[in-house]
């Protein structure tokens, strides 16, 4: 029931995420994707840190700055390089390769068992993100892809991270330090490459305030506690939830049409999320054996 509980809580992150395709075309100025991360990143950890009072010692201020950097700085401006260089359904389906990534270096670095079924239920998820946003005509650039790629890779990479590197502290403080120091390095950047931003409106408030507040602060608290609890290759797979969750709302919220092709998308995005977590429930249902002792147990 506690697994449960806590793949759920974890759940609510990415789920909350396929919202900000629709805040920041709805809400917020066009053309500031850096000055937009920073603003999402930076307030917000300020503000966590404000209420934790805790800062990094010793080596963690370094830990957190790698965190901050792969999970934040240059997964984001990667990001943004993909999507502004290719559709969004090529970007999207680029990015997802994520969870196969996050395989591979959880046994890396981790030691993490590689399940056959784990594999099957990413290419999956795959799979239906493609079907969920790909479109015929998509067109494809090689720098787009390379970042894509190298975006999967840097949020990957941070993911397994924040599992290996858990300090004795509570996720909110964590989340704090990561999102300051993403924050940080963003900044420079959003300064020296963008014009300062438009005289900001009700709207433009509403959309930072909520990409901050509940984008970015609650989402990766629970993010960052389901790493401390879950494998990574738990977590990850969970990140499907928000390529579908974004259809849905344009669904719902702008009245676009949602395609048979991709009903079956989010059909098999939802039975590749589920078939990930059976891949790493059977271990345990073994008896006694090596398997069945994976080297990242629940605490």
């Amino acid at each position: 029931m506690n697994r449960n509980l806590d793949l759920l809580l974890t759940a609510i992150a990415p789920a909350i995420w396929g919202s900000t395709y629709l805040v920041t075309t709805q809400l917020l100025p066009a053309g500031y994707p850096l000055t937009v991360a920073m603003l999402r990143a930076l307030p917000a950890g300020l503000l966590l840190l404000a209420i934790v009072r805790k800062l990094p010692h010793g080596v963690w201020w370094l830990k957190a700055l790698v965190l901050g950097a792969l999970n934040f700085s240059v997964f984001w401006w990667l990001l943004f390089i993909s999507a502004y260089r290719l559709p969004g359904g090529v970007a999207a389906t680029v990015g997802s390769v994520q969870p196969l990534i996050v395989i591979v270096l959880a046994r890396l670095l981790l030691g993490s068992p590689i399940r056959s079924l784990s594999i099957v239920a990413a290419i999956a998820g795959i799979g239906g993100v493609a079907l969920l946003i790909l479109t015929p005509n998509a067109t494809l650039d090689p720098i787009g892809i390379a970042a894509g790629i190298g975006g999967a890779f840097s949020m990957a990479g941070g993911t397994v991270l924040s599992r290996r590197w858990r300090p004795d502290v509570s996720p909110l403080t964590f989340t704090a330090w990561q999102l300051t120091s993403g924050g940080l390095l963003l900044l420079p950047a959003a300064l020296l490459l963008e014009p300062p931003l438009p005289h900001l409106t009700g709207a433009n408030i509403l959309g930072f305030t909520y990409l901050g507040l509940i984008g970015a602060a609650l989402t990766y608290i629970l993010w960052f506690r389901g790493l401390s609890r879950l494998e990574p290759s738990v977590v990850s797979p969970l990140g499907f939830l928000s390529p579908t969750t974004a259809v849905i709302l344009g669904w719902v919220v702008l009245g676009q049409q949602l395609s048979p092709m991709q009903m079956f998308g989010i059909v098999i995005v939802l039975g590749s999320v589920w078939l990930s977590q059976r891949a790493q429930q059977a271990p345990r249902a073994g008896h006694g054996s090596r398997v069945s002792q994976p080297v990242l147990s629940k605490r």
